[in-house]
């Protein structure tokens, strides 16, 4: 069963602001389609020129807050779900907070008055989109307010965490995950980006929260970059899900989980040197309105069913089926129940 505070997500809140962008657009900002990265100074005017768009929306956003959002709204049990985050003083941060309490999350933010809440530019092309954060306040976050929020660490049974995070708090992230192994709890990572791998400082902060994750999620270009930056080949997906997952544990009381997602082709787990593939549901290009959320709501929903003992079988089928549902809405949104069928 699951009760309050049952998953924490420590991560970046940001206020998507989403739209309907052309290729002339991307080619403007230097984007590419299918892509996350942080704003530079080249990338500030776009965030007035997508708000000034007729179709503009404003979504309560960040990867970690869609991926607790999305396994709120899978369980349905009030306040089961926990986020940490900072935002500024100002009505982005209102926005997030309303929207927060009607999905059902606890959120407590760190306030920054003196930075702007964080917001992230979703410019969509068809049904890819090219994600460009600006951290502002999200950048913010101290490790001393974690420790003041204590209880809700001591709380949950399953921490799950962002790799866009690593950028934020390496401090709050060790300390966190020491908490979960010293107390046989379920740390879960996400490498969230390439980005992440690129950076050495980034890719230092990553590699020494690996020995804490009882389960790693990435897509397969993540994949292929933390390859790279290994020196591994990087065009078997399989080897280096097998690889990550044998790479020393902190806590020996279960084995390393590692998850990558491949778009339409089957989900790859490997675990105790054996790989697993899980077919995904094929969805009718037609139903498809973008791929915003996509990665989030699959891990919304492995959460769903891992905080409840549910087995990785359950938890695939569950994350697979949160991702249809948000790529078939305009960004990570959901109608007021799931249709999911618990086994």
């Amino acid at each position: 069963m699951c009760s309050e505070g049952s998953i924490l997500c420590l991560g970046n809140p940001l206020l998507d602001v989403s739209a309907n962008v052309d290729a002339a657009f991307l080619k403007k900002y230097d984007l590419q389609a299918a892509n996350q990265i942080l704003a530079e100074d080249k990338h500030l005017p776009m965030y007035q020129e997508l708000a000034a768009r007729p179709d503009v929306e404003y979504i309560a956003g960040g990867a970690g807050q869609n991926s607790v959002r999305v396994a709120q709204w899978m369980l349905q049990v009030p306040n089961a779900t926990a986020y940490m985050g900072c935002v500024g003083a100002d009505d982005f941060a209102n926005r997030m907070t309303e929207q927060a309490k009607k999905d059902g999350v606890q959120v407590r933010y760190q306030v920054d008055p003196s930075t702007p809440t964080g917001k992230c530019a979703v410019c969509v092309t068809g049904i890819e989109r090219s994600l460009v954060a600006h951290l502002a306040a999200a950048n913010n976050f101290k490790a001393d307010f974690a420790m003041k929020n204590w209880d809700l660490v001591e709380r949950a049974r399953v921490v799950y965490m962002s790799g866009f995070f690593i950028t934020v708090s390496p401090e709050a992230i060790l300390n966190v995950a020491k908490h979960v192994a010293e107390n046989d709890k379920i740390l879960c990572m996400n490498l969230s980006a390439p980005f992440i791998m690129q950076v050495p400082p980034f890719k230092k902060t990553l590699m020494d929260a690996i020995p804490y994750m009882d389960f790693l999620f990435g897509n397969e270009a993540e994949a292929e970059e933390f390859a790279k930056s290994e020196g591994w080949p990087s065009n078997d997906l399989e080897q280096v899900a097998l690889k990550i997952s044998r790479m020393p544990k902190a806590n020996g009381c279960r084995p390393r989980m590692v998850v990558f997602t491949h778009g339409a082709q089957p989900t790859i787990i490997a675990c105790e040197g054996k790989v697993q593939l899980y077919p995904v549901n094929r969805i009718d290009p037609k139903a498809i309105v973008d791929t915003n959320g996509a990665g989030d709501a699959f891990v919304g929903g492995f959460l769903s069913q891992l905080v409840c003992g549910k087995p990785v079988p359950e938890c695939v089928r569950a994350g697979n089926y949160a991702a249809s549902v948000i790529i078939q809405r305009a960004g990570c949104t959901f109608p007021a129940k799931p249709s999911f069928v618990w086994n």
